[in-house]
C-alpha cells in the first residue's frame, strides 16, 4: 500500500532539477581534485592469518571535506571462496553495519592492531585457495584475482590518466573504483526498476538508499538497499561468475561505465567481500552463507494470495473467499491492508467494519478450511494519548529521537513516532504488541509496509494548533508545520547522492538524517537498515509467540533481509511495461538472497485491462510469491471478475498447485544453499551467452522454463531456449527441441502460458487442488524427461517434504523426508529408482507415487515388460493397475520440422514416497 511519494516527489520544480544536474556535472569535471590517494606505509600478518596494513594520505584536499590522514587495511581469506578487504579510519571507530544484526567475523580493533606490531609482510600477494589479493604500495591499490587462471576480478589500480581510480576516504565521502572488462555481464546493485532488463547498464544511475518511491519509476533508488553485484564472464566458451559486496548502509551512488565501476559513499567504511563462485549458483551459496540463508517458508505461503487496499468490511472478505470458491480458482491466503484498523492505528480493529466479534469467526472459519489470514502494519505509531500502543511505547522509551524528543512525522494515522528497532527495549515492546494483537485476531503472518521509512513530511515538524491533522487535501499530503533542516552536516552532507532521481535531500519524506537511534546511532548511518531491523524484530516476535515458522512480508530490505522476510516489489502499475519490469526485479532479488519475491499481480493501480490481467496471472502464477493486490481507487480486479481471467487463473494456478512439491523443494534448497527459486536462464546454462541479458523468460529451479506473453494483442510469443528438449507441462505431447541459439515462436492464445521442463529432469508433481493443504495430500506423479529420441540418457530430481510448521527446515528423523530420484535409458531399457533419506515422515503421512511418466523415448513401444521392486507387473497384478499404462506421441517443434517420439505412462502405482523403489522396463523399438 501507498503511492505517497510518486506524485508529490515530482512536483519539484524544473529549476531545482536543472541546478542539481548542473552542480553534479561541475563536480564530475573536478573529480581529479577530490583526492590523490594513499600510500601503504606498513603491512604485517595478523594473529588470525590475515593482513593488517597502515595507509597514509598522499596529499590532502578539502573537496567534500578533509581527508582522513591514516587508514587501517585488513585483509583475510575467511573461507576458501570468500575474501574480505576492510578499510577504515586508523585512529577512531567509524560506523559499520552492526555485527549483532548481521553476524560475521569482526575486523581487528584499532588499538590492538596498531599497538602490537608483528613481523612485516614482505610479499606482494596474499594467496588463498581460490582467490589472490595483491597490492601496490604507492599509490595504494589492490587487485583480487582468481587463483586457477589468474583472471583479475577487481582492480583498483591507480593511473594518472584515470580520474576515477584514486582511493578517497573522508568523513562523509568515500570513493573507490575498479576496472572491468567490457565483456563482463553485471547484475544486481538494487533495488531499482530496470527498464532495459536484468543486466546493469552503463551510464544508468544506481543509487542505493531506501526510499518510498513507487516501483513505476525506473532507474531510481527504491525500497531496498543491496550494494552487491554479480559479474559473469565467458572466456573462450568457459563461463565463470563471482560477486562483490560492499557491506555499507550509508547512501551511495554506484557508477558503471562499462569498463569501470565507481562507488561514491557518504559515510561508514569500505568493507568488501569477494565471492569466488565460479558458477552463479555457487556465488549465491557463498553470498548467503555470509549474509544469512533465506528464511524457510511455510507450505501454504507458496499458494495463491489475494489482497486489496479497500476491503471495507468483513462481509467483503467473505465475498472474496466465496467468489474464488465459485470460480474454482485456488486461494490460500486472504489479506487486508490498513482497512481493518481503527483510524489507521497499528494493532487495532475498526469497531464498525472489522469488529472482533465478526473478524475472528471469519478468520477461524477460513483457517479451518486450510486458508490463512495476514494483515498489514506500518511502522508509524499514532501520537494519541488514548492509544495503548503509543502509551506503552512512550513508557518504554522506544522511539527515534531528534533534539532529545521523539521525532515527529506524519503517515496514515496523522502524527506518528517511529519505533527504534536498534533499541532492545523496542524489540521486546514490539513483540508484546504483536502478542496483544494476536489475542484479538489470530493472524498467520504480518506484512510490514512503508518501512524505508516513509513520511509524508520533510524536516522538523510540530502539530499545528489552528487546524486539525491530517487536514484538508489529499490524505498523503503533509499537514503539519515543518521546516527543512539544513544546518547540520548530517542533513546536508557535502556530497549529494542522486536520491529520488533528483538529488533530493537525504531526509526528504523520511526521518531527518540528524535524528538519533539507540546508543547515539545517527539516522544518517542507519537509515537503510530500518526495514531490515523491523523484519528481524517481527520475525523474532512471531517465532517466540507461535513456535511456528514465521511468515513476514517486508517492503524495505537490506543485505540479509531474506533471512527473515519475503518481499514484494512495491507499488507498480497495471501496464504492459510494468508486467515486463517485474521479471528483472524478481530475478535480482533471487540473487540478493531474497528468493520469496513477487510483484502485485495485475498491477497495484490503475485497473488493468482484461487482456493484461490475463497475461499477468499467467506470469504471476509462477512468481515465488504469488499475490493479487490492488489500490482502493481501482475497480475490483480479483481473478474471478472477468471470465477470461478466471480461465487463465484456473489454468496457470492449476499448474502451480500441481508443482507445489517442486516449489517447496526449491524453498528447501534456497534455505540450505541460497539457490534462487526464480532464476535467470544463465544460472543453469552459464555457457549459453545468448541468455546473459534474457529478461523475458526465467527458470523456476534448474529446469522449468516460464515464457510469458508480455505484449498487448499477442497470440504467440518468442522464446530463447538453450539447446536440448523442452517439454510442455500443460500438454506433454508437445515439446520444443532447440539445437542452436535463435528465437522460436510458440503459440500463446489468450488463456495459455508456455511452461516447459528441460530434458534430464525428474519432476515431482501432485494432482493439485484449491488449497495447498489438500493439494499436498494427493498422490505424486514423477515426470521423467530424456532428450527426444535419444538412445541413451540420464535424468534426476528430488523432493523434500516436512512438517512445514516447524521453525527449522532440515532433514531430521520423524520431521522430514528427502528423496532423490534417478533414471537411465540404455539398450532399450528404462530404469527409474529412488534413494530416500529419513523416510518415516512421508511413510506415516501415507504419501505415495501413483504414476510415472517417461518422455522422449524413440519409436513405438511393443510388449512392455515392467518390473517394480524386482517383481514383474502384470495386468492381473494386485500391486498395480497395468491397464493404466498408456503410450502417446510427443510432437517436436522447431522451425516447422515435425518428428515423433514416445511418452510412456505407468499408472495405478502405490509406491510409498518414504521407501526406496526401483522400476524398470524393456521395450520393443520400431526402427
Amino acid at each position: 500500500m501507498t503511492f505517497s511519494l510518486s506524485s508529490s516527489l515530482f512536483s519539484s520544480s524544473f529549476l531545482f532539477l536543472f541546478l542539481s544536474l548542473f552542480l553534479r556535472l561541475c563536480l564530475a569535471a573536478s573529480i581529479g581534485k577530490i583526492g590523490k590517494g594513499y600510500r601503504l606505509v606498513s603491512i604485517e600478518e595478523s594473529p588470525d592469518g590475515g593482513l593488517i596494513g597502515l595507509l597514509q594520505v598522499k596529499q590532502k584536499t578539502n573537496v567534500y571535506g578533509a581527508d582522513i590522514p591514516h587508514l587501517q587495511l585488513f585483509v583475510k581469506h575467511e573461507t576458501d571462496a570468500r575474501l574480505r578487504v576492510h578499510i577504515t579510519d586508523a585512529e577512531k571507530e567509524r560506523w559499520e553495519v552492526p555485527y549483532n544484526l548481521l553476524p560475521r567475523e569482526k575486523a581487528p580493533s584499532l588499538k590492538k592492531s596498531l599497538g602490537n606490531r608483528g613481523d612485516p609482510f614482505t610479499a606482494s600477494e596474499y594467496s588463498g585457495n581460490e582467490l589472490i589479493f595483491s597490492y601496490k604500495a604507492d599509490p595504494f591499490s589492490f587487485l583480487v584475482k582468481r587463483k586457477s587462471n589468474g583472471e583479475t576480478l577487481f582492480d583498483s589500480t591507480s593511473e594518472e590518466t584515470d580520474p576515477y581510480s584514486s582511493l578517497v576516504f573522508k568523513d562523509q565521502y568515500i570513493e573507490i573504483s575498479t576496472k572491468l572488462p567490457t565483456s563482463a555481464s553485471i547484475y544486481g546493485l538494487g533495488e531499482n526498476t530496470q527498464p532495459k532488463g536484468v543486466l546493469v547498464q552503463p551510464s544508468d544511475p544506481y543509487t542505493i538508499y531506501t526510499t518510498d518511491i513507487a516501483a513505476i519509476n525506473v532507474n531510481m533508488d527504491l525500497y531496498g538497499a543491496h550494494p552487491v553485484y554479480m559479474d559473469l564472464r565467458n572466456n573462450d566458451g568457459q563461463a565463470s561468475a563471482h560477486a562483490v559486496l560492499l557491506l555499507n548502509s550509508n547512501g551511495m551512488d554506484v557508477f558503471y561505465r562499462g569498463s569501470s565501476l565507481t562507488y561514491k559513499v557518504i559515510g561508514g567504511v569500505l568493507d568488501f567481500y569477494f565471492f569466488a563462485g565460479s558458477t552463479p549458483l555457487a556465488v549465491v551459496d557463498q553470498y548467503t552463507s555470509l549474509v544469512g540463508r533465506p528464511a524457510p517458508m511455510p507450505y501454504w505461503a507458496l499458494g495463491f494470495h489475494q489482497c486489496r487496499w479497500g476491503y471495507r468490511n468483513v462481509s467483503q472478505l467473505e465475498g472474496v473467499v466465496e467468489g474464488y470458491k465459485k470460480a474454482n480458482i485456488p486461494l490460500d491466503v486472504m489479506w487486508t491492508d490498513d482497512d481493518h484498523m481503527d483510524a489507521a492505528k497499528d494493532f487495532t480493529l475498526d469497531p464498525i467494519n472489522f469488529p472482533r466479534e465478526k473478524l475472528q469467526p471469519f478468520v477461524k472459519k477460513i483457517q479451518s478450511q486450510g486458508m490463512h489470514y495476514i494483515v498489514l502494519i506500518d511502522p508509524g505509531i499514532a501520537v494519541n494519548s488514548t492509544y495503548g500502543v503509543y502509551r506503552r511505547g512512550m513508557a518504554k522509551d522506544v522511539f527515534i529521537k531528534h533534539d532529545g524528543q521523539p521525532f515527529l512525522a506524519q503517515v496514515w494515522p496523522g502524527p506518528v513516532y517511529f519505533p527504534d528497532y536498534l533499541n532492545p527495549n523496542t524489540v521486546s515492546w514490539w513483540a508484546d504488541e504483536i502478542r496483544r494483537f494476536r489475542e484479538l485476531v489470530p493472524v498467520d503472518g504480518l506484512w510490514i509496509d512503508m518501512n524505508e521509512v516513509s513520511n509524508f513530511c520533510t524536516g522538523k515538524c510540530k502539530i499545528p494548533t489552528d487546524h486539525p491533522c491530517p487536514g484538508t487535501g489529499q490524505p498523503w499530503d503533509c499537514c503539519m508545520d515543518c521546516k527543512n533542516i539544513t544546518d547540520t552536516r548530517w542533513d546536508d552532507p557535502p556530497y549529494k547522492i542522486n536520491a529520488s532521481g533528483i538529488s533530493a535531500p537525504l531526509g526528504h519524506k523520511t526521518i531527518a538524517t540528524s535524528a538519533v537511534h539507540y546508543n547515539g546511532v545517527r539516522e544518517y548511518d542507519a537509515h537503510s537498515l530500518y526495514g531490515f531491523t523491523q523484519a528481524i524484530a517481527t520475525h523474532k516476535a512471531l517465532l517466540g509467540l507461535t513456535g511456528k515458522r514465521p511468515f513476514v512480508l517486508s517492503r524495505s530490505t537490506f543485505v540479509g533481509s531474506g533471512h527473515y522476510a519475503a518481499h514484494w516489489t512495491g507499488d507498480n502499475q497495471g501496464t504492459w511495461e510494468n508486467l515486463r519490469y517485474s521479471i528483472s526485479t524478481i530475478l535480482n532479488f533471487g540473487m540478493f538472497g531474497v528468493p520469496m519475491v513477487g510483484a502485485d499481480i495485475c498491477g497495484f493501480y490503475p485497473q488493468p485491462t482484461e487482456e493484461l490481467c490475463n497475461r499477468w496471472i499467467q506470469l504471476g502464477a509462477f512468481y515465488p510469491f504469488s499475490r493479487d493486490h490492488a489500490n482502493f481507487y481501482s475497480p475490483r480486479q480479483e481473478l474471478y471478475v472477468w471470465d477470461t481471467v478466471a480461465t487463465s487463473a484456473r489454468n496457470a494456478l492449476g499448474l502451480r498447485y500441481k508443482l507445489l512439491p517442486y516449489l517447496y523443494t526449491l524453498n528447501y534448497e534456497a534455505h540450505t544453499c541460497g539457490a534462487p527459486m526464480a532464476r535467470p536462464v544463465f544460472f543453469s546454462f552459464p555457457n549459453f551467452t545468448e541468455s546473459y541479458g534474457l529478461s523475458t523468460q526465467f527458470l523456476l529451479g534448474s529446469s522449468v522454463m516460464v515464457t510469458p506473453v508480455l505484449r498487448k494483442g499477442a497470440t504467440s510469443v518468442k522464446g530463447m531456449f538453450p539447446p536440448g528438449t523442452w517439454y510442455n507441462l500443460f500438454d506433454m505431447t508437445k515439446a520444443v527441441v532447440s539445437k542452436s541459439a535463435h528465437w522460436l515462436s510458440l503459440d500463446a492464445p489468450l488463456n495459455a502460458v508456455n511452461v516447459h521442463v528441460y530434458q534430464n529432469t525428474i519432476l515431482p508433481m501432485q494432482r493439485g487442488g484449491l488449497r495447498s493443504r489438500e493439494a499436498r495430500m494427493t498422490p505424486f506423479t514423477l515426470v521423467v524427461t530424456f532428450p527426444a529420441g535419444a538412445a541413451e540418457g540420464e535424468a534426476k530430481g528430488k523432493v523434500f517434504v516436512d512438517d512445514d510448521e516447524l521453525p527449522e527446515m532440515k532433514i531430521a528423523a520423524g520431521q522430514s523426508t528427502y528423496v532423490e530420484f534417478y533414471a537411465t535409458l540404455s539398450m532399450k531399457k528404462v530404469k527409474v529408482w529412488s534413494v530416500v533419506t529419513e523416510g518415516d515422515f512421508a511413510a506415516k503421512k501415507g504419501w505415495v507415487i501413483e504414476k510415472v511418466k517417461v518422455l522422449g523415448l524413440e519409436g513405438l513401444g511393443q510388449g512392455l515388460q515392467i518390473e517394480v521392486n524386482g517383481e514383474a507387473m502384470k495386468e492381473d497384478s494386485t500391486k498395480a493397475d497395468f491397464t493404466e499404462v498408456s503410450l502417446s506421441h510427443v510432437e517436436k517443434l522447431e522451425g516447422g520440422n515435425h518428428k515423433k517420439s514416445m511418452m510412456v505412462e505407468v499408472g495405478g502405482l502405490t509406491l510409498s514416497l518414504g521407501k526406496n523403489f526401483a522400476m524398470s522396463w524393456s521395450m520393443g523399438i520400431k526402427g
